[in-house]
C-alpha cells in the first residue's frame, strides 16, 4: 500500500497553475482533473464533502458556521469533528486494515477526530484575556516535537491584517516533519496562504501572482519528500476565488424592515438572535437567512430578492437541487451574484458598532468577515495601534486590536457560489499516472467522488 499525501492548496485554479510549476508537474507525471465542488463553496462544507464522500445535507457541515437553534447562537469555526456525520475516509480504511494510520494538519473539524495525529490551530487563552499563538495536537508530545523545532505556530500570520506565507511555511514544515518520523499512511495538510491576497486583491491582481509562485516554493521540499518515500500525492482546491466589487449588506436590509431584532450594551448594538423574525449569517457568497414564522417567509424571500448583488433565494425545496437541505440550513439561502458578496453587518449607527467589529473575532461575529484581512486603510494610525496592543501583550498587560475596517468596499475577492466556468474553479492534481475512466472521459472529478478515489489510490475500494 502506498503511503498517501493529501494537499489542499486552498484558492488553487487552473489560471493560477501556470505560476505553480511544482504543483503542475504532479500533473505531468500523473494527471489533472476539473474538481466538482459544493455549494456553499466555503472550507468546512467542502473538506466534509471530500473526506466522507457526503453532500451537506448528509454530513451537516453546511457552510464555514450556522445559527445553533438548540443553542440560539451563531457560531463560526467550531472545531468539534462530531460535528461533521458520516464515516471519514480513514476510518473506512481502518475497517479494512486495522493498523492503518493518518495525520491531519490543519484541516477542518480536526479536534475529536479518530486520526492518530492531529495539528490544528488553538490559542491559548489566558485568563486575564489575552490571547496567545498556539496550536493544538494529538499526541501531546507532537506539540513540542514541532514547536522545539519550527517555533510557536504563527497563528497571527494564519489569519488577519498579518496573513502572510508564515502559516503556510509553518505547516509545510511539519508535514516534512510528520512524514519522514512518523510515516502515516494518510497525510492531510491544509495551505492556506492563497485566502489572504487573493481576498484583500482579487484573483487576476499581481499579488495573487507573487501568492501563487510563494505557495508553490514552499511547498516544493515536501514534494521532493513524498516522491523520495514513494508516496502519491494528491493536490486539490475546495474553490476558487472570484472578482468581487459589491458588499450586499442583507442584514441591515432586514432590520430595516423589521425583521431583525437588536439588544444594546454599552451603547453598544448586537444581533438578538432570540427575537429576530429574520436575520442571516452571511458567509462569504453565501447568506443563511434564518426564519422564525413560516408566515413571514416569503415576505423575507421576496425582500432578500430584490438587493442589488443577489443571484438566486433557495426555500428547502430547492436547497434538495443543491443537496443543501439540512436542518442546520436556514429556511432560505441566499446566493451573491458572480461580482458580489454578503456582508454580516446589522448596526446601521458607526457609533453604535459592537466593539468586536473592528478586532480579528471569528468566534464573536455572527458571520464571516473578510475585512479582518486588513489593517483599516482610512485609518493611518491602525498599524501604530496594533504596534502598541503587541507591546502591552509583552508586558502582560490586556489590549484590543481595534485595527480592521468596517467598510466592506475593500475586499475584492470571494467565494461560495459554485464556478461559473471550470477555469475559475477548484482543480485536483494527482502524482499517479493511472486515471480513472470515468475521469478520463469527462475530465470532471465531483466533490463526492474524492473520498473514493484516495482510498483507491490506496488499494481500496472505498
Amino acid at each position: 500500500m502506498k503511503q498517501l499525501v493529501v494537499l489542499d492548496v486552498v484558492g488553487m485554479t487552473p489560471g493560477l497553475l501556470q505560476h505553480m510549476p511544482n504543483l503542475a508537474a504532479l500533473a505531468d507525471r500523473g494527471w489533472r482533473a476539473e474538481l466538482g465542488t459544493v455549494l456553499p463553496a466555503v472550507t468546512c462544507s467542502a473538506q466534509s464533502t471530500f473526506l466522507t464522500g457526503l453532500m451537506p445535507a448528509q454530513h451537516g457541515i453546511v457552510g464555514n458556521g450556522w445559527y445553533f437553534r438548540e443553542l440560539g447562537e451563531v457560531h463560526l469555526w467550531r472545531q468539534h469533528n462530531k460535528l461533521v456525520a458520516g464515516e471519514k475516509l480513514w476510518e473506512t480504511a481502518r475497517a479494512a486494515k486495522p493498523s492503518y494510520t493518518a495525520a491531519n494538519l490543519c484541516w477542518w473539524y480536526a479536534m475529536g477526530a479518530t486520526t492518530d495525529l492531529t495539528v490544528t490551530p488553538r490559542p491559548v487563552y489566558h485568563a486575564d484575556g489575552r490571547k496567545s499563538p498556539d496550536c493544538y495536537t494529538r499526541p501531546p508530545a507532537l506539540h513540542d516535537e514541532l514547536t522545539d523545532r519550527f517555533g510557536d505556530f504563527p497563528l497571527f500570520h494564519y489569519w488577519g491584517p498579518t496573513a502572510s506565507i508564515d502559516s503556510t511555511r509553518w505547516i509545510a514544515s511539519a508535514a516534512r516533519h510528520v512524514l519522514t518520523r512518523h510515516a502515516p499512511d494518510l497525510l492531510l495538510v491544509y495551505l492556506p496562504h492563497l485566502d489572504y491576497d487573493l481576498q484583500r486583491c482579487g484573483p487576476e491582481s499581481p499579488q495573487a501572482v507573487r501568492a501563487a509562485r510563494a505557495v508553490d516554493a514552499e511547498v516544493a521540499p515536501l514534494l521532493r519528500d513524498a516522491r523520495e518515500a514513494g508516496a502519491a500525492v494528491v493536490a486539490l482546491s475546495e474553490y476558487g476565488i472570484a472578482p468581487v466589487h459589491r458588499p450586499v449588506d442583507v442584514n441591515r436590509a432586514l432590520r430595516a424592515e423589521g425583521f431583525l431584532e437588536v439588544y444594546c450594551q454599552a451603547g453598544m448594538e448586537y444581533l438578538d438572535p432570540w427575537t429576530s423574525r429574520a436575520f442571516a449569517v452571511a458567509d462569504h457568497q453565501v447568506a443563511h437567512v434564518y426564519v422564525a414564522d413560516e408566515a413571514d417567509l416569503e415576505r423575507v424571500r421576496s425582500l432578500v430578492c430584490s438587493l442589488p448583488g443577489v443571484d438566486e433565494v433557495l426555500d428547502r425545496a430547492s436547497q434538495q437541487r443543491y443537496g443543501l437541505d439540512h436542518p442546520r440550513a436556514g429556511e432560505l439561502v441566499a446566493v451573491a451574484d458572480p461580482d458580489s458578496w454578503f456582508t454580516y453587518y446589522y448596526w446601521t449607527d458607526e457609533a453604535r458598532r459592537p466593539d468586536f467589529a473592528r478586532g480579528v473575532e471569528i468566534h464573536r461575529k455572527p458571520g464571516y468577515d473578510p475585512a479582518e484581512l486588513f489593517f483599516d486603510p482610512a485609518d493611518r494610525w491602525a498599524k501604530a495601534r496594533a504596534l502598541c496592543g503587541l507591546a502591552r501583550k509583552k508586558l502582560g498587560l490586556r489590549y484590543a486590536m481595534d485595527v480592521v475596517p468596517t467598510d466592506a468596499s475593500w475586499v475584492r475577492g470571494s467565494h461560495g457560489r459554485l464556478p461559473d466556468s471550470a477555469a475559475d474553479g477548484p482543480v485536483l492534481l494527482c502524482s499517479e499516472p493511472e486515471i480513472p475512466a470515468h475521469v478520463e472521459r469527462s475530465g470532471r472529478v465531483s466533490a463526492t467522488e474524492v473520498a473514493k478515489l484516495l482510498l483507491r489510490l490506496q488499494g481500496f475500494e472505498g
